[in-house]
């Protein structure tokens, strides 16, 4: 008997996840304890403000000899209890969100993150997704929160798909996708780009978010006797639905969602099947003017969302060089008012 390839994506993911669960369940009860014995020193720490740091320093030294054999009472991590209790006063939202991670992962946001609203998003996400600290750092320095809570996405999911699944697609975009992996190279084609993301699908998949299956680049499918290649294919665990990503090194065109559109059509003819969700499409472009992706998308019958990508934030010594400087453009400016003033 042939193996259905989504039925075994979704067993794999069930086992995967009963395990997680498991290991959670076994380490999560230990977390929370610590947690709120660091929040309770915290708090009494707090009471005590007025002593100043003398008070600290004695009352790490006093706890280091009390209890030798265990570790964070050094006087940085007792000042990050007192921040900690300082940070989240209510001790409900503590035992609910907050001590569902690490003390670790939680000193990075208290230290990165500043707004009350963003740092209650990374800690579910960060929750949700099970991610290791390092990642919790990538995603923060990457902007996460912006890019995809508080993201103006360009999509027709509401209208296309049911409403449990539009808002976990929605939720799956992000705007810009931010591939900083990709090494710059001047003129880079699309072909350059996929190859990149191909040659470390480990970060693709960090980038795309949790729930994503590579399936693979230049996808074959063959329509009515000719070749077609989708860029990138992928299985969405979470939406249990494929997801066809297509990218375009310049700005976004309107004739780009109506071949999508053809894309997920194929798709859903010749992969999906009766357990999958509607295949959904994703255009990154380099760049988008929002009125025109909106109007393009309005009467596409497929869902599809489109999103900007930026391949780096640093442009290299070599090309920085050859950009004008601000005093350069301000003079140019200056000359040409004069000029048509004149």
């Amino acid at each position: 008997m042939l193996i259905n390839q989504a039925d075994y994506l979704d067993t794999i993911h069930e086992i995967k996840a009963t395990i997680k669960k498991a290991q959670y369940k076994a380490t999560l009860k230990v977390n929370s304890e610590l947690l709120l014995l660091y929040y309770h020193i915290g708090q009494a720490i707090n009471r005590h403000k007025v002593w100043g740091n003398k008070f600290i320093e004695n009352l790490s030294r006093d706890l280091r000899l009390e209890y030798p054999d265990a570790k964070g009472y050094s006087v940085r991590n007792l000042k990050y209890m007192a921040k900690f209790a300082e940070t989240y006063p209510d001790k409900e939202f503590v035992q609910q969100v907050v001590a569902q991670i690490p003390w670790g992962h939680n000193v990075v946001i208290m230290d990165k993150v500043l707004t009350e609203d963003e740092r209650t998003w990374y800690l579910k996400a960060c929750a949700e997704n099970g991610w290791s600290r390092n990642v919790l750092v990538h995603q923060i320095e990457s902007n996460l929160y912006a890019r995809q809570a508080t993201a103006d996405k360009i999509s027709n999911f509401e209208n296309r798909l049911p409403a449990q699944q539009s808002e976990l697609a929605t939720q799956m975009m992000k705007d810009p996708y931010i591939f900083d992996f990709i090494p710059f190279k001047a003129d880079m084609l699309e072909r350059d780009i996929e190859k990149a993301m191909v040659t470390d699908v480990t970060k693709l998949l960090l980038e795309l978010g949790a729930g994503f299956a590579f399936l693979g680049n230049q996808y074959h499918l063959n329509v009515g006797g000719e070749d077609f290649y989708l860029d990138l294919l992928f299985y969405n665990l979470k939406l249990r639905c494929y997801v066809v990503i297509e990218l375009k090194t310049g700005d976004f065109k309107p004739e780009y969602a109506g071949k999508l559109n053809f894309y997920l059509s194929a798709v859903d003819n010749i992969l999906k099947t009766e357990q999958d969700a509607p295949t959904i499409g994703l255009l990154l472009c380099k760049s988008k003017n929002d009125l025109i992706a909106e109007y393009a998308l309005r009467d596409i019958n497929k869902p599809i969302g489109v999103s900007e990508y930026r391949i780096t934030d640093e442009i290299p010594e070599k090309f920085r060089q050859q950009l004008p400087s601000i005093e350069d453009i301000k003079n140019r400016i200056g000359k040409t008012h004069i000029h048509k003033n004149l």
